[in-house]
């Protein structure tokens, strides 16, 4: 990953931020383990999730092989810049923080397991970074693309606080917003660790296991959240 010395320490604003461009970077191709297409068209009924847990090389890996997800996607979004390079996300001067797009057949697998897997895969009480990965664009962000997506991060997020505070760790600080656009990162950051099996991906995570997200737990969460 790309490290700077000097990267702003909050998102910039919409006036702050890059100018972009105003055509994509980058032709989405199709999934090099599952075959899917990144940018659809998907079956019939397929939703999609988007998460930020810092590097996107690993998170991207931590959501290919679940049961029931169509596709998955790296890129960028929570920003101001349209169109923009990694370069320019590094800076943090676009706003955007590095993201995984999943496409799930929510007949498969519940938006509760998905965040399961979100909280497990790194520290979600990092401020603006993950480790040695300094910046806000590795910050810790769940953007929903409704209502009840925002209601059931929330309560996730809420129950694995519990679990996190008993463990001694400190407040959770993930960003929970409305989905904007989503960006395409560039063709060789897509399954970045099929393609380089070796490469960087570091490990953050706290080794607390979040309460929710499989079997029965999931199913009473989504009644008492929709109920």
């Amino acid at each position: 990953m790309w490290f700077f010395n000097s990267k702003p320490a909050v998102v910039p604003s919409p006036a702050e931020a890059l100018p972009g461009r105003a055509d994509p970077i980058v032709t989405p191709g199709r999934h090099t383990i599952l075959g899917t297409p990144l940018a659809g068209p998907w079956p019939d009924g397929t939703r999609t999730a988007v998460f930020g847990l810092g590097c996107f090389w690993g998170a991207e890996k931590a959501f290919w092989s679940l049961p029931g997800v169509v596709t998955t996607a790296v890129g960028y979004a929570g920003g101001s810049t349209p169109n923009p390079t990694y370069q320019e996300a590094c800076t943090g001067r676009t706003g955007h923080a590095e993201v995984v797009l999943v496409a799930y057949d929510p007949a498969a697998i519940t938006y509760e397991a998905l965040l399961k897997t979100f909280w497990e895969h790194h520290d979600p009480t990092q401020v603006m970074r993950q480790g040695n990965d300094v910046g806000t664009q590795y910050r810790s962000i769940i953007l929903t693309a409704d209502d009840e997506q925002r209601a059931i991060a929330e309560a996730t997020r809420d129950a694995y606080q519990a679990k996190l505070s008993a463990a001694g760790f400190k407040a959770i600080v993930t960003e929970i917003a409305p989905v904007g656009p989503f960006f395409y990162a560039e063709d060789y950051h897509q399954q970045y660790l099929d393609k380089n099996p070796r490469g960087y991906c570091p490990d953050h995570s706290t080794g607390v296991a979040c309460p929710i997200g499989l079997g029965v737990a999931a199913t009473t969460s989504r009644i008492e959240i929709l109920g």
